[in-house]
């Protein structure tokens, strides 16, 4: 999804001036503040629906936490409203264990079109994104921004091959350019490259237009699994 040719934004990223990048960067994080903190108490009514919800429909914990890798390549916990089952690990194992087809879509993707592991309320959830609202904490706290590659886990840096150093170099986001160019219905070496896209030509203006994108894609329930 480059609208510049390679070299150019190869030239752009690595040569933009420091004072460009600190007001990129000062003003990326005055937005992720700014929109994190007012989405929090806007959408307050709707996080107590869902707690509520999910403590009666499948009980405790309600908060998924996994460890995911973050900026300069550290981990950090990364949270979600629990979606799967509780034993969602050991019904993964035996179902890689059972089916070569299974086992040969979740390697290409890391995503099951048709996952067991998912409860009823946790599929609606994931279709309306809002099992991600948690993460608006992990934006609050530095680990997150509101846009940026999505953060992957520890057996996902082989898959970026070079172009993990793109990765590393900034935030994973709530939302970015995979979400809004397909989400699931894309393959694994497009969503590195729409990251690495990503990295080369963003911007504040970037950032709004994937926001302003993502409510619609949102609105639409459009690539979600």
């Amino acid at each position: 999804m480059s609208y510049i040719s390679e070299p150019l934004i190869e030239q752009r990223a690595e040569n933009t001036p420091v004072k460009n990048r600190f007001l990129y960067e000062t003003a990326k994080r005055t937005l992720d503040i700014v929109f994190a903190v007012a989405a929090l108490v806007f959408l307050f009514p709707v996080l107590v629906v869902i707690v509520v919800a999910l403590a009666l429909h499948d009980g405790f914990p309600l908060v998924y936490k996994q460890r995911r890798i973050g900026l300069n390549g550290k981990e950090f916990t990364c949270y979600k409203f629990r979606s799967m089952a509780k034993d969602a690990d050991a019904r993964l194992a035996a179902l890689l264990s059972q089916s070569p087809e299974i086992l040969r879509e979740w390697t290409e993707s890391q995503k099951l079109k048709t996952d067991p592991r998912i409860h009823r309320l946790g599929r609606f959830l994931r279709v309306s994104s809002l099992d991600e609202l948690p993460q608006f904490i992990n934006v609050i706290r530095g680990e997150m921004s509101i846009v940026g590659p999505r953060p992957i886990v520890m057996n996902e840096i082989c898959r970026y091959g070079d172009s993990y150093r793109y990765y590393k170099a900034m935030k994973p986001g709530i939302t970015g350019l995979w979400q809004v160019s397909g989400r699931s219905s894309t393959g694994y070496e497009a969503r590195v490259k729409l990251d690495t896209d990503y990295f080369k030509t963003r911007s504040i203006w970037v950032d709004l237009g994937i926001m302003i994108r993502t409510a619609w894609v949102v609105f639409l329930a459009k690539g979600s699994c």
